[in-house]
């Protein structure tokens, strides 16, 4: 099947839909305004960007994913340039950026080296160098560390918890880590959307044995985002597969998930088997004394000083994922750099206050939408007085919830579910707390519960 070929504009227009999903709202809006690709040349795609400290951030910061995004539309495009210059066609002034204030060159990366390397995927900046660890991922650390001192200590390796946690970090440091210190091992990171998307075209094209034997002749094989072939029966029956030949061979694999695989919906009983099959760690949303150090170290990664006070601001205010900290920090960099002088605290409240997202209103009628069909019952029986086992302990969830979460009071939960007595909600939620206390299953439900509702 010959490949999709674009026009400029659709190229980019595309490229910026991925971009759009791996980045930042703020560092979107902040980097990629204005951006257009001017051409097209033997290879090379050149992008126009409005100005010289544009093309400079872009080229030092975002460079591989960009052209790794080019590089999967067009197979043509082997290398990026960078071009100030105006949509309409009319070349800028490419006036050497300011120098960033208190930020010195030298600490980043060769440019060579934020290519990501098409035999195996890696990004060579995911290292465990890099890698914050604190009370909210030290588990899965420390079990991926026992992976490195003893090679197949835990097989599969099943890592998960929600988007911007840093497990792709953490997995991908595992495979630059073997990488570097075990020669010769054939190592190779995806996501599970990519590996459908494989497995669909070797289908297409009549190449199922060629794909096949690509994925079986790795060492170790990292798959990102695994939840998303939760739906898909074939990619699934297929991943059973290769996981079979991978294990029995002796062949290190390691997932990652946004949810535990017990909890994930349409998956097959026997692919959820092999997952349960090794370790299961969670990484959990990173604490305050984690967040203050995450910024310390990205700070310094960028040769960006920041004062102690505006440090344990943003810790304190920015209670987010990793990416919604660095998107801060980047947003911080730019703006000290647009104008030219450190930035108060007043100024950083501002800019928080006005780049951030408004924070989701959840209702009561949410809380309930959800949890039902979470566990798979009528949204209606809830409300019914009913004691069938299967909707008995949704409404209970619901209730604990609503007290726990909402800060709702007991007589106004009754009066939401149905017109029950207090009492009884009061006895519904002391319920769920005991239970939380030795029951593994329903704590990692309240969890994704709690993800999903926001």
């Amino acid at each position: 099947m010959p490949p999709i070929m674009f026009d400029n504009k659709s190229l980019w227009d595309r490229v910026l839909i991925e971009v759009e999903l791996s980045v930042s709202k703020a560092n979107f809006t902040t980097w990629f305004k204005d951006t257009f690709i001017d051409k097209v040349d033997e290879g090379a795609a050149y992008l126009g960007v409005p100005n010289a400290f544009v093309k400079d951030w872009l080229s030092k910061k975002y460079h591989q994913l960009i052209l790794k995004s080019l590089r999967g539309l067009d197979e043509r495009i082997r290398s990026l340039e960078y071009v100030v210059a105006k949509s309409d066609g009319r070349r800028g002034q490419a006036d050497a950026p300011q120098a960033l204030p208190r930020m010195a060159p030298g600490n980043e990366l060769p440019l060579q080296d934020f290519y990501i390397n098409k035999d195996d995927n890696l990004n060579p900046r995911y290292t465990f160098s890099t890698f914050v660890v604190g009370p909210f991922n030290e588990f899965a650390h420390a079990a991926s560390q026992a992976i490195l001192k003893k090679p197949l200590a835990y097989n599969p390796l099943f890592i998960y918890g929600s988007t911007g946690h840093g497990k792709t970090h953490l997995i991908q440091a595992i495979g630059n880590h073997i990488k570097t210190t075990l020669e010769g091992k054939k190592i190779f990171y995806l996501t599970s959307e990519r590996f459908a998307v494989d497995f669909v075209n070797s289908l297409n094209t009549g190449k199922a044995n060629v794909f096949k034997e690509k994925y079986r002749k790795y060492d170790v094989l990292i798959m990102d985002d695994v939840q998303f072939i939760s739906n898909k029966d074939k990619t699934q029956e297929e991943l059973f597969h290769l996981f079979n030949t991978l294990y029995d061979n002796n062949k290190q694999i390691i997932f990652s998930a946004d949810k535990h695989p017990n909890l994930m919906l349409d998956l097959q009983d026997r692919l959820r088997s092999r997952f349960n099959a090794g370790m299961i760690v969670e990484i959990y949303p990173p604490d305050f004394e984690s967040r203050l150090q995450i910024l310390k170290t990205k700070s310094g990664l960028m040769n960006f000083s920041l004062a102690p006070d505006i440090i344990e601001f943003l810790a304190t205010t920015v209670e987010g994922n990793i990416r919604e900290l660095e998107g801060v920090l980047n947003l911080i960099i730019c703006q000290t750099q647009l104008r030219g002088k450190d930035l108060s605290i007043l100024e950083i409240k501002n800019l928080i206050k006005n780049n951030s997202r408004p924070k989701k209103s959840v209702s009561v009628k949410d809380v309930i939408k959800t949890i039902a069909d979470f566990y798979n019952v009528e949204e209606g029986s809830i409300y019914e007085k009913t004691r069938r086992k299967e909707v008995v302990k949704p409404r209970q969830v619901i209730m604990y919830f609503l007290r726990e979460e909402l800060n709702i009071s007991y007589p106004s939960i009754g009066e939401k579910m149905g017109g029950r007595d207090h009492t009884t909600v009061i006895h519904s939620c002391e319920k769920i707390k005991n239970e939380l206390r030795d029951n593994n299953i329903l704590a990692q439900e309240i969890n994704q519960l709690k993800a999903m509702i926001g």
